[in-house]
């Protein structure tokens, strides 16, 4: 059986399509709802972020910290956001590398938004050195299964801040 190469969760928050992507688009910020994710760095600080844009995203899991480099590859206010992660390494030094994208897609929903969030693993590795990295790095899970407990954390974080703003 081959990997699960991608997840996704959705939830449904009472703001407006267009708050929702202006908090998700706002990269420097996705540390306040990511469990992993601790902020990002744009390349260039004060510009508009829309597709091409470049981020540096400080990421931790537990005592292992990294950084990823990162490109918006979809930027529709109120629809769609998305970045490719293809960098990965310590604060100065990365390695290309094909990782992840990541896509949120808001959509009007009852009164409020049905925000998805879906993570889509680009590693090109055959699965059984896939499944074993993974369960090193996940301590002991697949990066799908770990990456579905971000998500359903992150939407759940991301829901409580929007509804309380």
């Amino acid at each position: 059986m081959g990997r699960v190469i991608s997840v996704q969760d959705s939830v449904v928050i009472a703001q407006s399509p267009q708050v929702l992507y202006g908090m998700i688009s706002d990269v420097v910020r996705m540390g306040e709802w990511s469990p992993e994710n601790r902020g990002a760095v744009l390349a260039a600080p004060g510009a508009p972020v829309g597709v091409g844009t470049v981020f540096d995203g400080a990421n931790r899991r537990g005592r292992v910290s990294w950084t990823t480099r990162c490109t918006v590859t979809a930027a529709e206010p109120g629809r769609e956001f998305a970045f490719r992660v293809h960098a990965i390494g310590g604060r100065t030094r990365r390695l290309p590398a094909r990782i992840a994208e990541w896509r949120y897609t808001f959509e009007e929903h009852d009164g409020g938004t049905l925000v998805t969030e879906t993570w889509t693993d680009d590693r090109p590795w055959h699965d059984a050195a896939a499944r074993a990295f993974d369960y090193v790095a996940t301590g002991g899970t697949t990066f799908a299964a770990f990456q579905r407990g971000n998500i359903r954390r992150t939407l759940r974080n991301l829901k409580a801040a929007a509804e309380t703003a």
